[in-house]
């Protein structure tokens, strides 16, 4: 097979939701830790908005652990704040994979981007799109494809369909 073109970084895949009560710090914001789980339910959601669900990764043998994390903070959220959390691929290789993150405070009439209570189709953002709602945080992440004695894979050969997948969205 021909070397891939990879149209790098890919498009945003947004999911909003409310900041939890528990997600906060005696300051009244969002304890800084939380914007770490944020990034994985953003990640979760955007493989599974190509078609696979990080249990059937797991399950063919497949992990994705961190290995690099980045914060940046703007502006706090707070609870019951409805926020999105954009996620892309900034890299992506058979054996690594990097997101980037935005989270950004959400007008509570803003409907440009998908609940995660939701069911069907979220919005899709281009990569050189405005995205909705006020700026807030900012991070990026760096994940290897490993099995489950944690020895370095190639995702080609673990879960091909899951490359392709990839790949093909990046190919858009």
């Amino acid at each position: 097979m021909a070397k891939e073109r990879l149209n790098l970084p890919s498009d945003w895949h947004g999911i909003a939701f409310r900041v939890r009560y528990q997600e906060n710090d005696p300051m009244g914001v969002v304890y800084h830790t939380n914007y770490l789980n944020w990034f994985e339910l953003g990640r979760t959601e955007m493989i599974r908005d190509l078609g696979f669900r990080y249990r059937d990764m797991e399950a063919a043998g497949l992990l994705l652990p961190l290995i690099d994390a980045s914060l940046s903070y703007g502006h706090p959220a707070r609870y019951d704040d409805r926020v999105a959390i954009y996620t892309r691929i900034t890299e992506f290789s058979k054996l690594r994979i990097d997101y980037e993150y935005k989270i950004h405070l959400l007008d509570e009439h803003d409907t440009a981007v998908g609940d995660s209570s939701s069911a069907g189709e979220r919005p899709i953002f281009k990569r050189d799109a405005e995205l909705p709602g006020t700026p807030l945080t900012s991070g990026s992440t760096r994940h290897v494809w490993v099995n489950k004695d944690f020895k370095p894979v190639r995702l080609d050969k673990q879960v091909p369909a899951l490359y392709y997948a990839l790949v093909e969205s990046l190919q858009m």
